[in-house]
């Protein structure tokens, strides 16, 4: 088996993790109720979808 030749140094290897840190989730506003909610999904809170109620939403 390939044996590493040199020593890898903690910057070199911190920068190989550089892109595993986690990203923050995007959220949008509603326009009926103003909360915000993940995009492309009806809202949870008022149960409407591009301008339509999907579900009933009980309060």
């Amino acid at each position: 088996m390939a044996h590493p030749k040199h020593r890898k140094s903690k910057a070199r290897t911190r920068q190989g993790r550089s892109h595993q840190a986690l990203k923050a989730i995007n959220l949008v506003e509603c326009p009926q109720c103003r909360e915000s909610y993940l995009p492309h999904r009806a809202c949870p809170h008022c149960g409407h979808y591009k301008g339509s109620v999907r579900f009933a939403v009980s309060e």
